[in-house]
């Protein structure tokens, strides 16, 4: 079999200037692009309080980690999960049929029998089986 190198820490960004990562380079870039807008366009009182709301979206987009993972993931997954209908899908699996309830009720009318109870296990030799199935990586097929 090849041997290959995994990956380490792929989730640490490369830094590039300093402590600084490209993202964080750009977002500053832009950031500062927006402060000299805002300069020129407003006036000075104006212009402060822009800049201080600026910077603390820089800060936000740039630093700020909540829950490991960056902000602007972080707003798009609360996004998603919040305007999309979450669902939560729960599989039950019943291992008894219908004919069979059918059967014993039909036997045993006064007495009725919860369909938890009635469930059939696995034998331990079949169990014993599928789990050789699966050690065997499907190399063994099984009876």
């Amino acid at each position: 079999m090849d041997q290959f190198t995994v990956p380490q820490f792929i989730e640490i960004e490369p830094k590039i200037i300093g402590p600084i990562t490209a993202r964080q380079f750009l977002i500053i870039l832009v950031g500062g692009i927006i402060i000299v807008f805002s300069y020129k366009l407003a006036d000075f009182t104006l212009f402060i309080f822009e800049a201080l709301i600026i910077l603390l979206l820089v800060y936000v987009f740039g630093w700020f980690k909540p829950g490991g993972q960056m902000f602007h993931y972080f707003i798009l997954n609360f996004i998603q999960s919040t305007f999309r209908k979450p669902s939560l899908r729960i599989w039950h699996k019943e291992m008894i049929r219908i004919k069979e309830i059918k059967e014993l009720k039909s036997v045993n009318e006064k007495e009725l029998i919860a369909p938890e109870l009635i469930r059939k296990s696995l034998i331990a030799s079949k169990l014993s089986e599928l789990s050789l199935i699966v050690d065997t990586g499907g190399v063994y097929k099984g009876e």
